[in-house]
């Protein structure tokens, strides 16, 4: 996968998502805090899920705060970076 598969990166309203796979280790928090918007793969890797636009964006930030190393950033429509 790579950053141009809506899996992987995502624009949602203001925001935009993106999985770093390579960091990911499964931990499921994000789909934990953030259920429509994120999953994990067969791969347990997190993926950004076709619903994910019925998620607020506090819970998409939420979620990318609860992940344990860091693998969700998130910037906003200037391109600035909100998290991590």
């Amino acid at each position: 996968m790579d950053d141009n598969d809506p899996k992987v990166k995502r624009k949602i309203r203001k925001l935009t998502m993106r999985i770093d796979r390579n960091l990911c280790i499964g931990a499921a928090t994000c789909v934990a805090i953030a259920p429509k918007a994120w999953a994990l793969d067969d791969e347990a890797k997190a993926i950004i899920l076709d619903s994910s636009e019925e998620e607020n964006d506090d819970a998409l930030i939420e979620a990318a705060k609860g992940c344990p190393v860091l693998a969700i950033f998130i910037t906003d429509e200037n391109g600035k970076q909100l998290y991590p």
